[in-house]
């Protein structure tokens, strides 16, 4: 069933027009994402689909009694209730029910109605009724969901009767968001949901989605959660909405791909116009050939030929050098505390950093992450522990928050003022690089967006030339383009890299080293984002296995009680295996179904005749086939464990 059809929808500010032409469909159950830069009209189409903002033309189509639910990127809930009252707004009818299934009740028990066949009859049909359908649209587990809901927002017991008036703003935004998803819309919009989430709430939201009951439609810039969640995206790039199929990794290469073969096409499609042109030009004015001239002049005017194919919009284009190689040793702490004043927000921290080495520095939201990177800059003393620092260490510090930018110095002059030495052209080279040009520069930096003053701290950072790199959440604030011109700039960084960060996509391609950072110390993980999810499961599945053994070997006094939790625990890792075990034949199955069906489609004589159709047709095969490989892998080693739990 189609939820939204967007039919050539025109929108302009003033002379500037933002969309021209915007098509979109979604269907139920749809998982689909828009994409593009920052400025290209994501945030408008979706307030004009979400009622928020009229269109100068085109068609917004939608069933009337469609629900629909829209989280702003700015939002501010304000509210005189506390957590809990404010979810239960939510569930308005079902307290309404409740109130009617109670009445109903004292009404059976009345004596004058119940030695009344014909009025009990009446009452009790009217009671089931209720009752069937108040269980049906869950009537008896809304408290429970917000709870679970809430949960995963990290909101818990002790925050429920908490005013709303005294939460902070990203909190807010989580509640707010914790509201959409309870209040489950037929048609949810999303428009940066992953701001203010931690990694945690991050992978608890993505599973969350992935099951939601309605369609879905997220403009976000964070990669790992569109590759997880979403499976279809429409790019939004000089006014015009463009759509791909698959999740973001897989719109990549297909962009990649349609740009390849357009660009062949309108190559193919030149050549033979340039020689329809040479005919025309040669021949018209000779008598004995000017009637083919004007032939194939005619064919010149009628042919509908092919546009230059839309290659990437400007990029910036940078990268960072070192004036000098650190030593081998950069870093080395032991049993250091950080915080503020007396109190610290994390103790026991160790880690050790060398040459060239890239390292993440994860955890929970509060745990004292930008704490760390501040006390190794010494912009924070330690409150406890040692720092030692290598030979020849040159620092440079990005700060997510941008302090060093909260002055009304002009663009031009955040750069020229800190080195005053290098002459103004080259500043405006500089600063060419990171998309400010012309009168650009000679804005004031109050008036920046934050991508805006992202790029103009990164400009600072690269003249630094500084041979350890320390990074608060360095993706804040950037569009997808300038995430990925940011990750190559790194890749190819010749010195060292401490970061913080949440974008799991950005840390996969960037880490060598993962550093759990918890209020009682760290643990290491040599390897990117997914290996270091993958050593944590491993742990905690371990951790419970040895706990169950633990309980298995208590004295038998206990043996009554061990020997139950035991079967509840191990019954509970079996049921959860056996899940899992669902899930990947499911996928195996599907993977199935798609594999057959394109190598049936490779079959047929007019694609298999045509290169340029095969050539992205064989290339998703093979990518299937690897998949399928990947799958079948785990599927056999899930076997193996659920074989040695029934051993």
């Amino acid at each position: 069933m189609i939820v939204l059809q967007v039919n050539q929808i025109h929108k302009s500010f003033g002379a500037e027009e933002i969309l021209s032409g915007a098509k979109l469909e979604v269907q139920h159950r749809d998982r689909v994402a828009l994409v593009g830069r920052n400025g290209a009209g994501k945030s408008t189409l979706l307030k004009i689909i979400a009622g928020e903002m009229s269109y100068d033309s085109g068609d917004l189509i939608m069933p009337k009694d469609l629900s629909i639910g829209y989280l702003e990127q700015q939002t501010d809930l304000n509210s005189d209730a506390t957590v809990w009252q404010e979810m239960m707004k939510i569930f308005v009818h079902f307290r309404d029910q409740e109130a009617q299934l109670r009445k109903l009740e004292n009404a059976m028990a009345d004596p004058d109605v119940y030695n009344d066949p014909e009025r009990n009859a009446k009452v009790m049909e009217e009671y089931d009724l209720l009752q069937t359908n108040f269980k049906d649209a869950g009537g008896y587990q809304f408290e429970a969901d917000t709870r679970a809901v809430l949960h995963g927002m990290k909101f818990y017991p002790e925050d429920f009767d908490k005013k709303i008036v005294s939460l902070s703003g990203g909190q807010k935004t989580r509640l707010m968001l914790a509201k959409h998803l309870l209040a489950k819309p037929q048609l949810l919009i999303l428009d940066e949901p992953t701001n203010h989430l931690d990694i945690e709430t991050l992978s608890w939201l993505e599973n969350f989605l992935k099951n939601y009951p309605g369609a879905l439609l997220i403009v976000s810039h964070d990669r790992y959660f569109l590759d997880q969640v979403v499976t279809l995206v429409y790019e939004v790039s000089r006014k015009k909405v463009r759509k791909y199929t698959g999740n973001y990794s897989r719109y990549l290469s297909e962009k990649a791909k349609q740009y390849e073969l357009d660009s062949k096409h309108y190559e193919k499609e030149q050549g033979e116009k340039a020689k329809l042109e040479d005919y025309v030009a040669r021949n018209l004015v000779r008598a004995s050939t000017t009637k083919m001239a004007q032939s194939r002049r005619r064919v010149l005017e009628k042919t509908d030929w092919m546009d230059a194919p839309e290659g990437d919009e400007k990029s910036a284009r940078f990268g960072f050098e070192i004036k000098k190689q650190s030593g081998n040793d950069v870093l080395n702490i032991q049993s250091l505390s950080v915080g503020y004043g007396d109190q610290a927000v994390s103790k026991n921290v160790s880690l050790k950093l060398y040459r060239t080495e890239s390292l993440a520095l994860v955890g929970p939201n509060g745990v004292g992450k930008s704490t760390l990177l501040k006390t190794i800059i010494k912009e924070l003393p330690a409150l406890a522990g040692e720092i030692h620092y290598g030979t020849g260490i040159q620092f440079g510090y990005y700060d997510q928050e941008q302090a060093n930018l909260k002055g009304n110095k002009l663009v031009l002059n955040e750069l020229w003022d800190d080195y005053p030495q290098v002459n103004e052209k080259d500043i405006r080279g500089i600063l060419g690089r990171f998309l400010f040009t012309g009168d650009d520069v000679l804005k004031p930096v109050s008036t920046l967006s934050g991508g805006e003053k992202a790029r103009v701290a990164l400009a600072k950072l690269m003249m630094q030339k500084a041979n350890v790199l320390l990074l608060d959440e360095p993706t804040n604030h950037l569009d997808l383009d300038s995430k990925e011109v940011l990750e190559n700039a790194l890749i190819d960084y010749p010195g060292t890299l401490l970061f913080v960060s949440h974008d799991r996509y950005f840390m996969n391609r960037i880490a060598t080293k993962v550093v759990e950072l918890s209020r009682d110390g760290t643990t290491e993980y040599l390897g990117d984002y997914d290996y270091y999810v993958e050593k944590k499961l491993e742990t905690e599945e371990l951790a419970a296995l040895d706990a169950l053994e633990a309980k298995a070997q208590q004295p038998e006094a206990q043996t009554n009680t061990s020997t139950s939790q035991i079967d509840k625990e191990a019954k509970k890792l079996e049921r959860q295996l056996l899940r899992k075990n669902t899930e990947i034949e499911q996928t195996m199955e599907t993977l199935d179904e798609e594999i057959t069906a394109l190598e049936e489609q490779l079959c047929e004589p007019d694609i298999f005749q045509d290169h340029e159709r095969v050539m992205p047709l064989q290339a998703r095969l093979e990518e299937l086939k690897q998949i399928h490989e990947q799958t079948m892998t785990d599927w056999l080693e899930l076997q193996e464990q659920l074989e040695e739990m029934n051993s």
